[in-house]
């Protein structure tokens, strides 16, 4: 099987991972995605803002594969504040229909202790089935 690795263009290299794998069936796996820009660095230290970018990163690597939001068929979300997560489920809502609209994948949602990078709030995997 061939694996053909996406990166969107001007992003700073991933260092010890891909951020989406694409398979000859054309599944994409997005590596886990955090709350940063393409240069790495974190533009919002609240939850809301980092959700919104990771969603947006996520949206890239799909676009860069050649899909749109719609091939979007798996999330996996990492959060590490459940109480805060659940207090905002109005701007989670409204966060989420921004940047992926009313389009719904099978998703989870994993409490966890703590992630890689420091400053990252929530992580997301995705997979997508491209065209």
């Amino acid at each position: 099987m061939t694996l053909t690795t996406i990166q969107p263009e001007g992003w700073a290299p991933a260092k010890g991972y891909a951020n989406g794998m694409l398979t000859e069936g054309r599944t994409l796996h997005v590596g886990g995605q955090i709350g940063w820009n393409k240069n790495q660095v974190f533009e919002h230290h609240d939850f809301i803002g980092q959700m919104e970018q990771t969603l947006r990163n996520i949206v890239a690597i799909v676009e860069e594969a050649g899909g749109q939001v719609t091939d979007i068929a798996r999330l996996t979300w990492f959060i590490k504040d459940k109480t805060e997560y659940l207090a905002k489920q109005k701007e989670v809502g409204a966060a989420y229909r921004s940047v992926l609209g009313r389009h719904f994948p099978a998703m989870s949602v994993v409490v966890v202790a703590d992630l890689i990078e420091d400053e990252a709030l929530i992580e997301i995997e995705a997979t997508a089935q491209i065209g």
